[in-house]
This record gives C-alpha cells, structure tokens and sequence, in this order.
C-alpha cells in the first residue's frame, strides 16, 4: 500500500467514524478509536501502526498539549487553587498509589500461590497515572451544554482537569526514564529533572518577553500565513529543543503553549492551531484503535468489564470523598466523582508511552484500552443522569435543591407582572439597572454564586438558579411573569427555555438575546417574541448616528430604524462575504451575492416572480438596471440582458440561484 493509499484510507475512515459519532450524539474521538480496531490489523486488515504513521501521530500529542499550555495561566489557577492543588492533586496522587498498592497485593497473593505476577510496579505506576486521567473534551463539553461550568461542581470538576492536564507534564518524563535499569533509576530521573529545569529555567527567564516581541514583529506583517508559519514554527521547534535533550516532543509544545499564553496573541493562536489539533489528534486515536485486538475482548470479556467497572468505581469514590473532605456539600462532591469518573484521552498517551517503552506486557493493552473507551462511552449517561443518582445517594442535595427553590419562590412570591431575566452578566445586569429607573419589578436568575452573592448584596433582585430548568423557573413567577429576557448567547439554552414556556406559559413573551441573525428564524420558530442580534442592532445604531450627523432629521432617524425592526431586520439581514470575515459560521447564516444576468440569456423577458427562487430559500433583495437604475425585487418586474440582481440566502440556496440564473 502506498502513502496515497494509506493517507486516503484514514481520512474515509475517519470522516466514516466522526459521521457516525456525530450522528449518535457522541464524541468523535470514540468514531477515531472504533475506525482504527476496524482497519487495523487485528480486524479487516487493511492498514499497519508504520513508524511514520506513529510518529506522524505524535504531532496529535504535541498540538493537545500546546492548546493545554495556552489554558494555563496564573489567574485561573489561583481562582481553583482548592480545587487544583488540593482535590486534583490528592486524586492522581492516591489513585497511582493505590494502583500500585493494589498491584503489590497481587505480587504477594500469587507468591503464595506459588505463580508469579506478571506487572511489576513500573508497569502498575504507569496504569495508575492512565487511569488518574478524565476526559477533558468529553465533560468539558458535556458541561457547557448543560450550563455548568460556573456551577459548584463544575468549578470543581475543571479545577481537577487543569491538574490532571499539568501532571501529564511530569509523567511524559518520567515514564521514560521507568525503563532503566533499578540501579540507575534515581539517577535517570534526576538527570531528567536537571534537564527539565534548567530548560525550563532558561525559556521563561526571558522567554516570554522574546515571544511577546517577536510575535508583535510577525503580526505587524499582517500576513496570515506567516503568522501560521511562525506559530508552527515556534511549537514544533521548542518540541524538537525538548526532544533532542532527551525530554520529549510533548513538553516542548506545553512550554510553547505556557508562553504564549501570556501574550495577547493566545486568542488568535488557539483559533488558528484548532484544525492541526483536532485532525493530528484524530490521527492518534486511529493508531490507538489499531493496537486494540477484538479477539482478546471476545475470550476475556468479564476481564474487560472488571477493569471498566472497578476503576470507573473506585475512581467514582475517590473524588467523591476527596470534594467532601474539602467541604464541599455532598450534592456537589457526587456530581464532581460522577462528572470525573471515566477514563481520558491523556490515558491513552500515558498507557501508550509505557507500552512502547516496555513497561506494561503487550497482551494486557487490549484489555486496558477496551476498558478505557467504554468507561467513557458511559460518561454522557453519567453525566445525563447525574441529578437523578445523587438524589436517590444524598437525601441533603434534595434538600438543598429544596431550599434553592424555596430562596427563589420566597423573592418573587410578591411580584406580579415582573419580567425575568435569564442570566446575570453585562447585558442582564444593564437591564435591571433600566428597569429599576422605571420601576418595573424583575427576578434574575444566575448560575455564577459570586456573582448572585455581591449583586444580592448589593440590592439586586438576583438569585441561584438554573433558568434551563422548568424549576427555577416556575419558583420565580414564570406564571405571573410580564416577560421573559435571555440576555445571554448560547442558542441551546434558549431553545430549552423556549420550549419550557411554551409548554408551561405560552401567553409570556421572550425576547432573546443573539450575536447575529443565524439563528433568528430557528428561535422565532421556537416561540421567541423578539430576537435581538447584536451584530444588526450594533450596524442600526451605527448607522442612526451617522444619519444624524450628516443632518438627516432625528424624526426620520428614528422611523427608519423601526421599519428595520418592524419588517425583522429583514432590510439588514445578510452581508457580502469578504476575505477578513471569520470562517467559524455554520454555512447557513444569510449572505449577499450579485449575479449579472447574460446578454443571451433564455430569461431576458421574464420576471422575477417566474424564477421562484424563493422555493430555494432565495430572497431577491434589489434589481439594478444596466442604466444605473436600482429597483426592489418585485416579482412583477422583467429582467433584461445585463440586469445586476441582488440576492440574500445562505451560500448553499445562493449557488443554486447562480447556477440557475446563468445557465437559464
């Protein structure tokens, strides 16, 4: 098989299997690790782990912890110190030490059976840190559907993940330096902490200021590929310093991550460095598929559920008692444990790094590997039906959750005709302060306990509570409610709260607040009284202050500003495409086009009616004339050679309108 066979193997593998994930509502690195069992040896065969196909892999590794270097910073961590350095590091500290304890219980009950156990400690040490890891992607993704990154338990949880991502750093080079001989052990490692040191001394010594300085030259180039060029350039290079000093490519990268994160560049570099880390990244879960063989998992099945259940178990227990320990109500201790108790794509690097390296025997990886992706196959119905298991483990959570509803109803038991505001950031709080000067009564509902805290301090009508839930809602008035405001961005959300007044309250208006109009049409559908994108209001404003001081007169001003409103935007609604807009749309936000129709076209004569383009989803915005003359596209209108017409649909509908109108 060549390289262009092989190259084209993955990518249809990996499109199949993300395709599928995608349809399943899973995640895609489970489609990149069930592609790979399929074509790797161990099934149909059709490809090899090559070196350079592994080493190739290992780029996935380097671009997963660049992006870990750019989240670390001094602020965040100071933020979840609790929840860093005392439940994070408490948990991978005792589940390696209990996985070797475990391991030396082994050695010492097959002694006495007279047999020998095969995994020595180096071996149990490395399984014990595979299995300290949780799955970053998974819950982090989990959660920000759910709304709970602000929310007790999930400060939690993403204090535990940051010190789970930081202890990889250490492990990748202590992994390695297992493999010596007993002898030579501590020598190794302190000869690798020296280097590891002194590296580390000379790169933020005066790192970050080179960076800040060379980046800032690259950027005034205003070239976007040599700032890509530069990027690669400066994490594959620092990777290849780490590597050739016998560290490992991995902790170059996180070094070139931590620098540049002190920069003003990160949000651009993390943007920009998404698709060589998503796609390498995909690229190593394959070869991980690929090492994974079936016909172990058929013979030993219950092996395979022993080693998925007991961890996911113990793991479970662990965290628990560890967030309770450090006073965390017992509600959010077993949320924290559930949310935490899967296996993670760092295990699969640790688990592989010591396979290679000899320290875990080749027929114990299938096993492992197997047990590790249905431990996070489970992870979404964990993390689903989180409440439902704590309730029935924790009679106090229900009581809290009790009490919470009974804060909220015991507020807004006196307001008649107030208006709900869902979300308490900058927009919501703004709001209030409007409402307030009118003396209009309202309830915010918040998910961040701080700052409900200062806010209620502070004389707010603000409260905990998850406004996605029919609970919160209805304990602050959704019945008696003049109107309901999501003053936040998060599409999901509000076609949940949608679908809970509607359900629950169907006469409440709900204005809802967008960045743009994508998603104007799918939330009117939904039961939205008004949508307010922020890109069309903030251009409606520009546009009011520039009329007015060019002399327009205010009265005019303002009436056209409410025909906008009045006909939905409709005269604002999409924009030409140009080189500087982002490329992060969906491909379904509206755009304009023009179209100049031929000199010999089979449509001269006809109008505009007849093409019935609005059947494609194709909105015909204006007709300008070879005169110069701009017309409205009116269906009754006829087209002539050499009309420009203007149209506004998304670019799927707009090439189908082009592809029609030029070749008739």
């Amino acid at each position: 098989m060549t390289s262009l066979d092989l190259a084209l193997l993955y990518l249809v593998a990996a499109v199949l299997g993300v395709v599928v994930c995608r349809s399943l509502k899973l995640p895609p690195m489970l489609g990149y690790l069930v592609v790979g069992v399929v074509i790797g040896p161990n099934a149909l065969s059709f490809a090899h782990d090559t070196a350079s196909i592994r080493y190739l892999a290992e780029f996935g590794v380097v671009f997963l912890m660049f992006a870990i270097g750019l989240e670390f910073n001094l602020p965040k961590l100071r933020t979840l110190k609790t929840a860093v350095f005392g439940i994070g590091l408490a948990q991978v500290a005792l589940t390696i030490a209990g996985a070797m304890v475990g391991n030396g219980l082994l050695v010492l009950g097959f002694a006495w059976l007279g047999r020998a156990w095969e995994l020595d400690w180096q071996g149990a040490l490395v399984l014990g840190a595979a299995m300290a890891m949780s799955s970053t992607a998974i819950v982090v993704k989990m959660m920000a559907e759910r709304l709970e990154l602000e929310s007790p338990h999930g400060k939690l949880v993403m204090g535990v993940l940051l010190f789970q991502d930081l202890a990889v750093v250490p492990l990748l080079v202590l992994i390695p330096a297992l493999h010596s001989p007993a002898s030579q052990l501590m020598a190794e490692l302190g000869w690798a902490a020296l280097k590891a040191a002194v590296l580390l001394g000379l790169l933020f010594y005066g790192g970050q200021r080179l960076m800040r300085w060379w980046l800032t030259l690259v950027a005034r180039r205003k070239s976007d590929e040599l700032f890509m060029l530069n990027l690669l350039f400066v994490t594959l290079g620092l990777a290849w310093l780490t590597e050739h000093a016998g560290l490992s490519l991995a902790l170059g990268a996180f070094i070139a991550g931590m620098l540049i994160a002190e920069t003003e560049y990160r949000h651009q570099v993390e943007t920009d460095i998404r698709p060589f880390h998503d796609v390498l990244l995909g690229l190593f879960f394959i070869t991980i598929g690929m090492k994974l063989d079936w016909h172990v998992l058929v013979e030993n099945w219950w092996l395979v559920l022993l080693l998925t259940g007991l961890p996911v178990f113990a793991k479970f227990v662990l965290v628990a008692g560890l967030a309770r320990l450090f006073q965390a109500p017992t509600g959010t201790a077993l949320r924290t444990g559930l949310f935490l108790a899967q296996a993670g794509e760092f295990g699969f690097v640790l688990l592989t790094l010591g396979a290679d390296h000899g320290l875990i025997a080749p027929h114990w990886i299938s096993p492992v590997l197997a047990s590790m992706v249905l431990s996070m196959l489970a992870t979404p119905l964990l993390i689903q039906y989180s409440n439902l298991i704590v309730m029935k483990l924790s009679a106090s959570d229900w009581l809290l959750q009790s009490v919470q509803l009974t804060t909220i109803a015991k507020k807004a038991i006196k307001a008649e005709a107030h208006i709900i505001i869902c979300g308490f950031g900058r927009s919501g709080q703004n709001l209030a302060r409007l409402l307030e000067g009118e003396r209009i009564p309202y309830m915010a509902l918040d998910l961040d306990p701080d700052r409900v805290r200062h806010a209620a301090a502070a004389g707010q009508s603000v409260v905990f509570g998850d406004a996605a839930k029919i609970q919160s809602l209805m304990a602050a008035g959704l019945a008696r409610a003049s109107a309901v405001v999501i003053s936040y961005h998060d599409t999901p959300s509000a076609l949940r709260i949608l679908h809970l007044v509607q359900a629950h309250a169907p006469k409440v208006p709900v204005v809802v607040r967008t960045i743009d109009d994508s998603d104007l049409e799918k939330l009117r559908a939904a039961g939205a009284t008004e949508v307010v994108p922020e890109a069309i209001e903030g251009s409606l404003m520009l546009a009011s202050h520039a009329l007015a001081l060019v002399g327009v007169p205010m009265r005019r001003v303002i009436r056209i500003a409410r025909d906008a409103r009045d006909k939905r935007y409709g005269l604002l609604r999409g924009y030409f495409h140009g080189a500087d807009d982002s490329g992060d749309d969906d491909g379904e936000q509206a755009r304009l086009a023009t179209i100049t129709l031929p000199q010999a076209s089979p449509l001269v004569g006809e109008t505009l009616g007849d093409l019935a383009l609005q059947a494609i989803g194709v909105h015909v915005v204006s007709l300008r004339r070879a005169s110069g003359r701009v017309e409205s596209g009116a269906d009754e209108l006829v087209l002539a050679p050499n009309d420009v017409i203007v149209l506004s649909g998304p670019p799927p509908a707009l090439a189908l309108a082009e592809d029609k109108l030029l070749k008739g």
